[in-house]
């Protein structure tokens, strides 16, 4: 017998890719459930072959599923991500309410897979795991090969990031505005804070008070939770006119010496990057090339001489993917890979 598997949130752009992934990865499971709010019941849903019809999340019984794969924002995760683990299920939640718990481990496989071996033998786990920000996902996975050679001391990081992070709300005004440019509409923002089209924005989520907005501190506080609390991590976030995929620039100081061949050859074996790294006219990754790509991408790889043991980077990775929907599945087969049982088998 296979895996059950519920998927909070199906109607989201992120829900959807879940469905698809699973899909496509040809996930163990015997049954998919898509859940959502009351005013989505009914609606429908592809997952593979098949088309899905959205139940509603407040009477649906999770004693029966193995992985509640969580997308629907962090009111309901803080609301039911308990109930739903209390009744025996794995949670494997996108928003950020729990990622900053401290008995709540925040995965993603290549860099911190290991954690789950201790978590998975804890008879008193809670049954909830947390997925990370899409920006720290892709960067974490460029960082841990290079960090496990010459030890990271500190990491400037510029995001530039698609309006799909936002939601359908993100990439509608970018499409909208977009067209009504064209026809010498004035574009109204409504989601962002200033127009999106043809523009860029250095602020997402909220100023904080030290001048950072939210989501640059997650970028700081999740890397160092994930990869070594010892890094130093600045980051300035900015939304970018682009539908999906994420884009990083990162400066990096390292303890020890490393050269652009050395870590070129280290990111190339490792797990879950692709490099594209040519120094010529589009030898390098951009969105659109990293749009339904599991991988993150890895470009521009140089040598920073302002800084002894200096190199700097260019990251790119479909933020729907590995960024959010890609990694909460591979967390549940790095489980399954583990030993975590289908509850109908280890009963």
């Amino acid at each position: 017998m296979g895996y059950r598997v519920a998927v909070v949130g199906a109607t989201g752009n992120v829900g959807r890719e879940v469905l698809n992934i699973l899909a496509e990865r040809n996930f163990p499971a015997d049954e998919v459930v898509a859940l959502a709010s009351s005013r989505s019941i009914g609606k429908e849903i592809s997952y593979g072959d098949k088309v899905l019809k959205a139940k509603d999340l407040q009477h649906f019984d999770f004693s029966n599923i193995d992985f509640a794969i969580m997308s629907a924002g962090g009111a309901i995760s803080k609301e039911w991500a308990p109930r739903i683990a209390a009744a025996g299920a794995i949670v494997i939640d996108n928003s950020s309410y729990w990622r900053y718990h401290s008995d709540v481990p925040l995965i993603v496989p290549e860099v911190n897979g290991h954690v789950l071996d201790r978590w998975l033998n804890d008879a008193k786990r809670n049954n909830i795991i947390a997925n990370p920000n899409c920006s720290t996902a892709q960067l974490v996975v460029a960082l841990k090969p290079l960090h496990d050679a010459a030890t990271i001391k500190r990491a400037v990081v510029a995001t530039y990031q698609s309006v799909s992070g936002a939601g359908k709300e993100g990439v509608d005004e970018l499409w909208n505005q977009t067209k009504g440019i064209f026809v010498n509409d004035s574009p109204t923002p409504s989601k962002f804070p200033k127009q999106i089209a043809f523009n860029v924005i250095p602020h997402i989520d909220v100023f904080m008070e030290d001048g950072y907005t939210k989501e640059e501190w997650k970028v700081l506080a999740e890397t160092k939770k994930i990869l070594d609390p010892k890094i130093k991590v600045t980051c300035t976030a900015v939304r970018v006119p682009v539908f999906v995929g994420h884009s990083e620039a990162v400066n990096l100081e390292f303890e020890k010496p490393i050269s652009a061949d050395e870590a070129r050859d280290l990111l190339r074996e490792a797990p879950g990057i692709s490099v594209l790294d040519k120094r010529e006219a589009g030898g390098y990754a951009t969105p659109v090339e990293a749009v339904g790509e599991y991988d993150t991408f890895v470009s521009r790889i140089r040598e920073d001489v302002t800084v002894e043991n200096g190199l700097a980077m260019w990251v790119v990775s479909d933020n729907l993917r590995k960024g959010a929907a890609l990694n909460t599945i591979q967390i549940a087969e790095a489980l399954i890979e583990k030993g975590y049982r289908a509850r109908a088998l280890a009963a």
